[in-house]
């Protein structure tokens, strides 16, 4: 009886995943493009355009986070934006490279070769697949068992760990190992080499950001009569909030007029960026060989070396995603579907793989951007993804004027608001016990991380 029950219910389920109208679903676009207004193009212009801002500067700083050249941020930055436009049920998330995703990458996809994106590019791929699969097979509901504590214990000591490896580049520290506990050592004991002009610009831009980010509260409505002075409050703040909303790129900018100013005149005590190749990356299939001092690492070995980074960075990216498109979606007032979220996400990582592109996932602090500054549609992140293809074209030769330092002062800002102590009281409320909370925080690798959260709920 309760053989032919799972069968009747395995059946239902099939129709129901490979029926016409599951189809039809996979392309949300064609359901709010048909109610599209023009009064709706402001908003969306605006809103794409302020988070083009936040990602140009965000994604240069989480390639270093990712041990890649600058240039793979912006590859990561823009396809996204793109494919959610057409797949994707939220209307405030923007799909890109965020500080969780990079951290991961650090630890599962980093190449022999110095510098090189082959098995982040492949995490990418192979990543996309399975949450294409996923979603497919309409399994979206078992992110619903991964709890939010074990959720927000990862994310506190992902961002400590991402957090704590900007601190050489904010003391314009060289030479220091890139695991946690060794990284924590060798900065601590080469404090006295810092390079105080390294350090002087990355306070000043985290001194800035954070005076920034505190001027959110600032009120300049408009008088209830619409008089001159009310226009002018009025005016005065759409400038403020426009100032405080894309910060990064502000803060960004200042350090790097500061460090032309002081090359142009013979001057260069400053840690930088270096060079960064211009254009657009080349469309083609990502490599599964690589050759490195006369050995060529088979797809098997590349596969054996990534290992648990092919499940680990998939699910986690559709956890990070779901949780922020719940979270907005409650905000507004709409729904979104699961399913056709890991679609959109893992369509994004695939296509992303022939842009040399690691994967990306929603990110927090941009969706909050999206949402603040007024976005309608999904159509938003067309202006995003031009913002950042125009940078790619027009300004890579003026990035290699970024400082180091700002972009760590960009970064640990970002994950700033990713660490959650409160989670502590909560935990020791409910007797999970306080040794399995620290060992979550003070982990050095990401499956210890989420292995020793697991368990702490266990």
């Amino acid at each position: 009886m309760e053989n032919g029950s799972w069968r009747i219910e395995f059946r239902r389920h099939c129709n129901q995943v490979f029926s016409l109208e599951t189809l039809r679903n996979l392309f949300p676009v064609a359901k709010w493009l048909p109610k599209y207004r023009v009064n709706y193009l402001q908003g969306d212009i605006i809103a794409g355009l302020t988070v083009g801002l936040t990602v140009i500067p965000q994604g240069l700083a989480l390639a270093h986070v990712a041990r890649l050249p600058p240039q793979y941020g912006l590859y990561t930055s823009f396809l996204g934006c793109f494919v959610y436009v057409f797949l994707g049920t939220s209307k405030d998330i923007t799909l890109g490279p965020t500080a969780i995703m990079s951290l991961l990458i650090s630890q599962f996809g980093q190449s022999p070769i110095p510098g090189d994106a082959t098995y982040a590019i492949i995490l990418s791929l192979i990543g996309g697949i399975v949450q294409l699969v996923m979603g497919i097979l309409q399994i979206g509901f078992l992110i619903n068992y991964i709890s939010h504590p074990v959720i927000n214990s990862f994310t506190t000591a992902a961002a400590i760990t991402i957090a704590e490896g900007q601190f050489k580049n904010l003391l314009g520290l060289h030479d220091i190992p890139r695991d946690f506990l060794n990284e924590l050592y060798w900065t601590l004991r080469k404090i006295p080499e810092t390079n105080l002009w390294d350090l002087m610009i990355g306070l000043a831009c985290l001194f800035l950001l954070i005076c920034l980010k505190l001027a959110r509260n600032l009120s300049f409505g408009a008088d209830e009569h619409e008089t001159s002075f009310g226009r002018l409050k009025r005016i005065a703040g759409y400038a403020v909030w426009l100032v405080i909303t894309g910060r990064n790129a502000l803060v960004v900018l200042i350090a790097a007029v500061t460090v032309g100013i002081c090359q142009s005149k013979g001057f260069q005590p400053f840690t930088t960026a270096g060079d960064i190749t211009p254009g657009l990356p080349r469309f083609h299939p990502p490599a599964f060989e690589l050759t490195y001092h006369n050995h060529t690492y088979t797809a098997k070995e590349i596969s054996s070396q990534i290992g648990a980074g092919f499940a680990i960075i998939p699910i986690l990216g559709l956890v990070e995603a779901m949780a922020i498109g719940k979270v907005f979606a409650k905000r507004n007032g709409y729904t979104i579907d699961p399913n056709q979220e890991f679609i959109a996400v893992g369509v994004s990582n695939i296509l992303g793989s022939f842009l040399s592109a690691f994967p990306v996932t929603g990110s927090f602090s941009r969706t909050a951007v999206n949402s603040a500054s007024g976005v309608r549609t999904p159509a938003g992140g067309i202006c995003t993804g031009l913002l950042v293809i125009l940078s790619l074209l027009f300004l890579t030769p003026y990035f290699t004027l970024i400082p180091n330092a700002a972009l760590a002062a960009v970064i640990i800002m970002a994950v700033s608001d990713m660490v959650d102590f409160s989670l502590l009281k909560k935990l020791w409320q409910v007797k999970l016990g306080y040794s399995d909370w620290n060992w979550c925080i003070i982990a050095h690798d990401p499956v210890s991380m989420g292995t020793s959260c697991y368990h702490g709920q266990h």
